[in-house]
């Protein structure tokens, strides 16, 4: 698939940069409000369907699993396509995904539905990336490719709530309904904001997968998967979570995923603008904070102004990490751009899987909620570790210097 837009197209894009931002950022919006919404649903899927919390919560794992390994195996088939069409026929699969689990009479078809609708997420966000950082100058690069995510936090701040309000009165079908709307709306902002652009070329596959297994890359991408684990320990669990340790009313659950959105808003923002300073010093910064959080996360989550405010700042050092963390894996694979990019996203759903399963083994194990928090800090660290490590330099002193 070309990486690029070609002169011209590069031209007629420049003016209408911050449309082909917007119409991503839509398509964002709908990615995010099904992928985040069954947290603030689960225990109403876990009744709907008749399970236990943590077997609803593995709804959550296939998602993340699907998204992993549709993205490598996605970007490959839709390579054929110009960058339109393609991104187009991805929110289609995302539509028809959503009406099957509005449709699912049982677990194990919902199950289904969630990991059909999860084929097109690393694909879109990957290539929806590329595109993002090529119709800005490259200093503004990573705040382009936060613009585009932007669209997945503001999910957080309206769409979640939306259908975790839609779920808790009307059902939580028609959550997943109303969000197969969005895609509607997403496939017609991508045919209008986009130019249609010409077909791609099939990539070379033994090369761009020779690109993935350098070290740096491999390092950069499992920092990912370590932060993306530590945000989805806590947020897969938000909803008891709060019930046990705060004692919240279903009302300061939606509450607090509204905070929790605006957190990943305001994080995504910063850590956009942080990065197109410098990727490395971004993600450590941010990654220390997380952990800082979590860890003390659980002693504010006593009160319901703490678990506010708590909230608040968790989402904002969660989603933060996003914009660097992507470029950074962009940048490693300058050779691979598109498949580095969607596989990185699918490196991101992993840590989602990771996060849940975390989460569902402390709570099996009888730990209680509050661990939740302590076991994401502590994938936050593994994290920034990782960071470490990727960005250390080997010693260069002169040959005739003196210790």
């Amino acid at each position: 698939m070309d990486t690029k837009f070609s002169t011209a197209e590069k031209a007629q894009t420049s003016s209408h940069a911050r449309w082909a931002l917007l119409a991503l950022a839509i398509g964002a919006f709908g990615i995010g409000t099904t992928e985040f919404s069954p947290m603030g649903l689960l225990p109403v899927i876990a009744k709907g369907v008749d399970v236990s919390i943590p077997t609803a919560g593995l709804l959550i794992s296939a998602y993340a699993i699907g998204v992993m390994v549709g993205a490598p195996f996605m970007t490959l088939a839709f390579s054929r396509f110009g960058k339109r069409t393609a991104l187009m026929l991805l929110v289609s699969i995302f539509t028809i995904g959503n009406l099957m689990s509005a449709m699912a009479p049982g677990y194990f078809t919902l199950l289904l539905a969630r990991l059909v609708t999860s084929l097109n997420h690393g694909a879109f966000f990957g290539l929806g990336a590329v595109v993002a950082a090529s119709v800005v100058p490259k200093e503004k690069q990573a705040s382009a490719v936060a613009a585009m995510f932007m669209g997945l936090t503001i999910a957080n701040i309206g769409g979640v709530p939306a259908a975790t309000w839609v779920g808790q009165q009307i059902g939580w079908r028609m959550a997943f309904a109303g969000t197969a709307l969005i895609g509607i709306a997403a496939i017609a902002a991508l045919w209008v904001a986009l130019p249609k652009g010409k077909r791609g070329a099939m990539p070379n596959v033994r090369r761009e997968l020779a690109v993935l297994t350098r070290p740096t890359v491999l390092i950069a991408m499992a920092t990912t998967v370590m932060g993306a684990g530590a945000m989805f320990s806590l947020y897969t669990y938000v909803a008891p979570t709060l019930t046990e340790l705060t004692g919240a009313s279903n009302s300061f659950v939606t509450l607090g995923l509204v905070l929790i959105g605006i957190g990943f808003t305001i994080g995504n923002w910063l850590g956009g603008r942080l990065a197109d300073w410098s990727l490395d010093g971004a993600t450590k910064i941010f990654l220390a904070l997380l952990a800082a959080i979590m860890f003390v996360l659980p002693l504010a989550m006593i009160t319901h102004a703490g678990a506010a405010i708590g909230l608040l700042l968790w989402g904002g050092a969660a989603f933060a990490i996003v914009p660097p963390v992507q470029m950074r894996v962009m940048e490693a694979a300058a050779e691979a751009p598109g498949l580095a990019s969607s596989i990185n996203v699918g490196a991101f759903n992993l840590g989602n899987a990771l996060g849940a399963a975390t989460g569902a083994a402390v709570i099996s194990l009888g730990f209680g909620y509050a661990a939740v928090s302590i076991a994401g800090g502590l994938l936050a660290a593994a994290g920034l570790v990782l960071v470490l490590i990727g960005t250390r330099k080997p010693s260069s002193l002169p040959a005739n210097c003196n210790a």
